[in-house]
């Protein structure tokens, strides 16, 4: 059911229902346009309201965070009790550690009641294997919000620590560990995941790699109630995320991040005030992205260029990929296809001053490479000074 009331909609107008409720006015106090999400309760009107017995024509007056919006004058004969759930009312406990979970932080801090962050512990990082915080840490410490760095969050100090902030509300990202069914049992509104990808497309721990990997062209965002499974959760929102032919794992990251961030904010509200219908998985459309390991960077010739040229940007920066000439590493941190061609596999060739090697299916040009103990340089500039590239027509791998 819906009445229009002075410029408010309301829908679903039942005893203990919720609504939502979209504002358009111009009236005394000024434009308003606004969607706000409200928790409501039915009621008879009450004999000795100062606006009197129900009538053809009662009068309500709506109350929006303690500020009085509108004077509404309908036909209705119930009075509406309006109780609002805010984000900033519900204390909320965030799971994440890396930039992209970072991103996600930022976008809660001032406008969620964050009791705590949970993180990954400092690790020895970069060449001189120094202590390095994650990039959530940092933040938080910078917010002033609670840190516990457990090296596993099932063990029973780790789950006391985490009860005794008595949290309302998780929120995770790219946390890294799989919560136990006490913690998801332990927030009211239970725990809520951002996932970057589409799900139930590349459910797993490297969804934004799996994606460019396998030459995707969209890709997105999930939030998604968490369950006991691998991200097998009831879906509560989704957007769509564009790749293009210049993303790499960075860069798509980054924009993911951004769009989940966005996402949960407008989320959040909608699910705490019960707006939200959560959609269950199709599993029968389930695809996986298994945890990457290092030497998953290896470029193997034998495959077709395009494959290699998604595999470059799907391992960049982490783990990176290369192939070895002349005993040495060579990382490649773009590069492209190239068909057709007539290099075998591992033979090597030059296309408009870059250098390319042959594939099972055309060639990959190395748009840029860092040679071992040297910096990042264009395709040409390592040709200029790679003598004996041309010479070598088998062995690159």
């Amino acid at each position: 059911m819906q009445e229009l009331l002075g410029g408010l909609s309301v829908w679903d107008v039942d005893y203990g229902a919720n609504i939502r409720c979209d504002f358009h006015s111009h009236g005394l106090f000024g434009h308003i346009s606004a969607c706000i999400l409200l928790q409501v309760k039915l009621a008879p009107l009450p004999k000795d309201t100062a606006y009197g017995r129900p009538s053809d024509c009662s009068q309500t007056k709506m109350i929006i965070a303690g500020h009085q919006l509108h004077t509404i004058h309908a036909e209705i004969l119930e009075w509406v009790c309006v109780k609002i759930v805010p984000m900033k009312n519900v204390r909320t406990a965030f799971m994440g550690s890396p930039e992209f979970a970072r991103t996600i932080l930022r976008a809660l801090i001032g406008k969620a009641n964050l009791v705590g962050v949970v993180t990954q512990p400092d690790r020895p990082a970069g060449r001189g294997k120094v202590l390095t915080a994650p990039p959530v840490k940092v933040l938080a410490e910078e917010a002033g919000i609670p840190i516990m760095q457990p090296e596993r969050l099932r063990r029973p100090e780790a789950f006391d620590q985490l009860a005794a902030w008595q949290p309302e509300l998780i929120v995770v990202a790219a946390f890294g560990q799989i919560l136990r069914q006490n913690i998801l049992d332990l927030p009211e509104y239970g725990c809520i995941n951002v996932h970057s990808s589409l799900l139930p497309r590349w459910r797993g721990a490297a969804p934004v790699q799996a994606a460019l990997l396998h030459g995707d062209s969209l890709t997105g965002v999930t939030i998604m109630k968490m369950d006991a499974g691998v991200d097998t959760g009831d879906i509560l929102s989704q957007q769509v995320v564009e790749i293009t032919e210049n993303d790499n794992a960075a860069s798509l990251t980054g924009r993911l991040a951004a769009a989940g961030a966005d996402l949960l904010m407008t989320t959040l509200p909608r699910y705490l005030n019960g707006t939200i219908q959560p959609r269950t998985q199709d599993n029968t459309l389930a695809t996986y992205a298994p945890m990457i390991k290092k030497e998953d960077g290896r470029l193997d010739f034998s495959e077709p260029a395009r494959a290699l040229e998604c595999k470059v940007r799907a391992y960049n920066p982490w783990p990176g990929t290369y192939f070895h000439w002349q005993g040495q590493p060579i990382k490649v941190l773009s590069a492209s296809s190239l068909t057709p061609t007539k290099l075998q596999p591992a033979q090597h060739g030059t296309v408009n001053g870059l250098p390319i090697v042959g594939t099972a299916e055309g060639a990959l040009v190395l748009m840029e490479v860092q040679p071992a103990g040297k910096k990042p340089m264009p395709g040409r500039v390592f040709l200029n000074g790679a003598r004996g590239w041309l010479n070598h027509d088998k062995g690159a791998g």
